[in-house]
């Protein structure tokens, strides 16, 4: 993982804590939250205050995420909205808390200029079971305060001043008085700037979890769906459960809800080099398989080491050139169906809410594209990355250090951004997609 970090590819944009005053106060709320400190005087932290440093002197990669459920924060500064999540259990964790940030920024400024807010996203599950508690982690609330208690002092001044108000003997509790003034002095003027955390209740409907192996529920879909990477539960309450074997349910679904579009069909896009590259990583797979070393590929390169050991690419590989060769000469439509292990390489997620959650599915469904993987689902890559022959870590390293982290915003929208084509011209024909394109046919039962 080494390579990863010196390229920026891991542990990127995390927030660097050094100052006395706030390693301080990181050691005071970790001891709110979790009853532990760190002797560390610099550290780094993403968007939930998790450090990797923090938690490998812990030997506890979970000290803020309890049973992998409940995620407690801690927040320095409203800077670590920037900052990835790391040790994700949830994909709706980060944005849950990213906007969180952004509806109460102001707010959370001025309480982080004094002291760290220390909170949790608080469902109404503490441990998972089984698979069946998945489905009742329906609404995240946040529960959130500085370690000194601002908040839950400004809403007791707030009473007092209220009861001040409209007590007919309250101007001679002199008790009453001194408890608001005392009490004031650490909130401020609540009646002039009220100190509260507003959008704190979030809707989570579908979503990825790390547990039981990694799970896809969609259960807030027309036509709703589980698919579980590990395995394959009995006795959850919906009606479709599918594991990555059953590949043509899977694409049925996927094709009852318009959660995906072909990407010679996509607008705006270079569809030809997008599935030019995805042969490229076919084939540096099966090279490293072989033991070449991949160091200094070019683009004659690539064609040279697929000429040569075609006999080891994948069948994926040849689908992927039936379409390139489509898209770009004229060949032949080719048919290919769900079964095929070019199918799922050969999408992406339409545009719909649950686009970020497709495309991470697609990457798991799709596992030889590196690139796929890396943007839309970092915990399998790190994870898979490990595995790897030497030669296809240094190549994935090396591309991805050049053509992604260059320009991240970029490599998004062309591989799946959904800008309108301000051409005016289809690149390809929706009508022969629709009629007898490789997506329009799924496998028949």
């Amino acid at each position: 993982m080494i390579r990863l970090i010196e390229k920026g590819l891991m542990f990127g944009n995390l927030v660097h804590i050094s100052s006395p005053a706030l390693v301080e106060r990181y050691n005071r709320a970790l001891q709110h939250l979790a009853g532990k400190t760190t002797a560390l005087t610099d550290f780094h932290v993403d968007i939930s205050g998790y450090s990797p440093e923090v938690g490998i002197e812990l030997d506890d990669p979970l000290y803020l995420n309890p049973n992998g459920v409940n995620r407690q924060f801690i927040l320095l500064t409203t800077e670590q909205k920037r900052a990835p999540l790391l040790n994700v259990k949830f994909s709706t964790s980060r944005d849950i808390l990213r906007e969180f940030i952004e509806m109460n920024e102001a707010q959370l400024f001025a309480l982080t200029a004094t002291d760290a807010v220390a909170g949790e996203l608080v469902n109404s599950v503490f441990k998972l079971t089984t698979p069946r508690d998945l489905l009742n982690l329906r609404k995240i609330e946040i529960e959130a305060d500085t370690v000194g208690g601002t908040l839950r002092k400004a809403d007791q001044l707030a009473g007092m001043v209220e009861r001040f108000k409209t007590e007919e003997y309250a101007w001679f509790d002199d008790v009453l008085i001194a408890n608001m003034i005392e009490t004031a002095k650490e909130t401020g003027d609540v009646t002039r700037n009220p100190v509260r955390l507003r959008h704190t209740v979030f809707e989570q409907r579908n979503f990825w979890t790390a547990h039981f192996g990694g799970m896809y529920l969609f259960p807030d879909l027309d036509h709703p769906a589980v698919i579980c990477m590990g395995e394959r539960p009995e006795d959850l309450p919906i009606k479709y459960v599918f594991d990555p074997s059953q590949r043509n349910q899977i694409a049925k679904f996927l094709n009852y809800n318009d959660l995906v579009e072909p990407i010679v069909k996509a607008r705006g896009v270079d569809a030809a080099a997008i599935l030019q590259q995805k042969m490229d990583f076919l084939t540096v797979d099966a090279a490293a398989d072989a033991g070449i070393d991949l160091t200094g590929l070019d683009r004659s390169d690539m064609r040279r080491l697929a000429r040569n050991h075609a006999d080891r690419l994948p069948e994926a590989y040849h689908g992927l050139a039936q379409l390139l060769r489509w898209a770009t000469d004229g060949g032949p439509w080719p048919r290919i169906t769900s079964d095929h292990p070019a199918y799922f390489y050969s999408l992406r997620a339409a545009n719909t809410p649950n686009r970020d959650l497709v495309n991470m599915l697609l990457a798991e469904l799709a596992p030889l594209d590196p690139r796929q993987m890396f943007i839309c689902h970092k915990e399998l890559f790190y994870r898979t990355y490990g595995g790897w022959p030497e030669p296809k870590k240094a190549y994935v390293a090396e591309f991805l250090a050049r053509e992604y982290q260059v320009d991240k915003a970029g490599a998004r929208a062309a591989l799946f951004g959904h800008e309108p084509d301000m051409s005016g011209e289809d690149r390809v024909s929706e009508a022969v997609i629709a009629r007898v394109g490789p997506w329009g046919a799924v496998r028949k039962e």
